[in-house]
């Protein structure tokens, strides 16, 4: 009995102790390379910067609700398409934001020589990444 309560005790413990360590991890990667504030700037939208925050806490405790718990979510295929439009959308941007703050692309094209062909180079990546994702879709998740 207490050698079972003292298991459930160390395993909450770790369980809490890894869930700092990750969140406190995603909140340096925005912080800390200023991702959200590169996208604020971006869009032009510092009056809404309240928004932002709570959209970034509400959706990664949604997230966590919807990954740690037995919900099931059955929604109609056009909110589903809706869905993943909004999360394909996050995800470019943040990605868009984080190549921009690390200047990958530009470093890139001068490395292998294609400096006029910058805009080219992205296009290509763009819809590489959608083919490559339709593919994927269609292949494997039937």
């Amino acid at each position: 009995m207490i050698a079972n309560l003292l298991i459930n005790f160390l395993q909450v413990l770790i369980g809490l102790s890894s869930g700092i360590a990750v969140g406190s991890g995603f909140v340096a990667f925005l912080t800390v390379l200023g991702i959200i504030p590169r996208l604020i700037q971006l869009s032009k939208t510092d009056m809404m910067l309240k928004t932002y925050i709570g959209c970034v806490i509400g959706g990664s405790l949604f997230g966590s609700l919807l990954s740690f718990s037995s919900i099931t979510w059955d929604q109609p295929v056009l909110f589903l398409v809706l869905w993943g439009l909004f999360h394909g959308i996050f995800n470019g941007m943040l990605a868009a934001a984080l190549t921009e703050v690390l200047n990958v692309f530009p470093i890139l094209s001068k490395r292998i020589g294609l400096d006029g062909y910058l805009l080219w180079m992205l296009m290509a990546i763009v819809f590489g990444k959608i083919v490559g994702s339709l593919f994927q879709w269609v292949y494997f998740v039937k």
